[in-house]
């Protein structure tokens, strides 16, 4: 199925320390009730073939789907993604890295 009509935010975090996973996911967690979101997934990098195209540096990933900008916009101002970011990315991540997308 080709998904179509949408808003993809994949987001890639990079921990200061392995051992706050679970904090960090929990976190994650924090934003699942925010009203905008079309669809959420909070995973690890997964145990593919290694191959010098696969990036597997990171060590948790966000893909939240949206209808449309607005939503999206929505999102990024909603008290919940504010306590995440401030309350876990901030203090936890060296690094994080955002791709946002819409259909070609």
């Amino acid at each position: 199925m080709q998904l179509k009509n949408i808003v993809v935010h994949q987001v890639y975090f990079w921990l200061n320390n392995k051992a706050d996973l679970p904090k960090l996911v929990e976190g994650l967690n924090v934003m699942v009730p925010i009203t905008s979101i079309r669809d959420i997934h909070i995973g690890i990098p997964a145990a593919t073939e290694e191959r010098d195209v696969i990036e597997n540096s990171y060590d948790v990933s966000l893909l939240v789907t949206f209808n449309n900008i607005a939503d999206h916009d929505h999102y990024q101002v909603d008290p919940l993604h504010d306590i995440f970011r401030d309350d876990y990315a901030g203090p936890l991540c060296k690094r994080v890295m955002v791709l946002d997308s819409v259909d070609a």
